[in-house]
């Protein structure tokens, strides 16, 4: 994911790309990403935040808390601290850093194709130009959504952060079913993502509420219906809301148990 922010900026001309430091602890993979967008890199995260005017954190949460440690009280007041941590709070990074001005953001993988959707919030202290600088960088993604109450980013966790990974499955189960119908693998693939893709673009494009479009494709007694039908006897929506529900409570676990982690 930050690969793709970097991507994304980069894309936009928004920066030289020699005004762009990446920190890694693998070496591979930061030359790889030098080659591919012409920035600097370093495996010294003091390095590459040393003149920043704006840092993002792009790591796990189990690692954060000892970049965390190692960035405090490093980070110059003026800078913008950017979150992709999925389920820390503003407040635990606030307090790790000793830097007020943070905005916490959920993107999600279509990020990497400029098509992510993001939800973001920030805290009372980032300011104007700060508040510019984050909307250049999720606008760089693809859609966003800036929220006031960061109770919000959880629940984008759920929705949009893990959603992918819904659709990825979905996509995955077609295909297999596709396969076993008798399509050869190439095949199945193309016809599965293009007809995701497809119905995507025309939600996006239409007015329609969901149910209304589902019936567009849902003669009576015909083979959708016969379909439907099979997904609602297998508890399709109940299964789609647990998922979503078990995503969200986890990322609320993460939330209560950073900054417990961080001290």
């Amino acid at each position: 994911m930050g690969q793709a922010i970097i991507g994304g900026i980069l894309s936009k001309h928004q920066l030289d790309p020699t005004h762009v430091t990446a920190s890694d602890t693998q070496e591979d993979r930061l030359k790889a990403v030098r080659d591919a967008y012409g920035i600097q890199i370093t495996r010294n995260n003091f390095e590459a935040i040393s003149k920043a005017n704006v840092v993002v954190l792009a790591v796990k949460p189990q690692v954060l808390p000892v970049v965390l440690l190692e960035l405090r009280d490093t980070i110059k007041s003026e800078t913008l601290v950017l979150s992709i941590v999925a389920g820390v709070t503003i407040e635990t990074i606030a307090a790790g850093l000793n830097h007020r001005a943070v905005v916490r953001t959920m993107p999600n993988t279509p990020a990497q194709v400029g098509e992510g959707m993001t939800v973001w919030t920030a805290s009372t202290e980032v300011g104007s130009v700060q508040i510019q600088q984050a909307t250049a960088i999720v606008d760089a993604l693809g859609k966003h959504l800036h929220v006031s109450n960061e109770k919000f980013l959880d629940m984008a966790t759920a929705i949009t952060g893990s959603g992918p990974a819904y659709v990825f499955l979905l996509i995955e189960a077609l295909v297999d079913s596709a396969v076993q119908l008798g399509f050869s693998m190439a095949d199945a693939h193309e016809l599965v993502v293009q007809m995701v893709f497809g119905s995507a673009s025309f939600a996006r494009g239409s007015e329609a509420e969901p149910a209304e479009m589902r019936k567009m494709v849902t003669s009576p007694g015909g083979t959708t219906a016969a379909a439907v039908a099979e997904l609602e006897k297998g508890a399709f929506r109940t299964l789609i809301s647990n998922a979503v529900q078990a995503a969200y409570l986890r990322s609320l676990e993460l939330g209560k148990t950073s900054p417990e982690v961080v001290k």
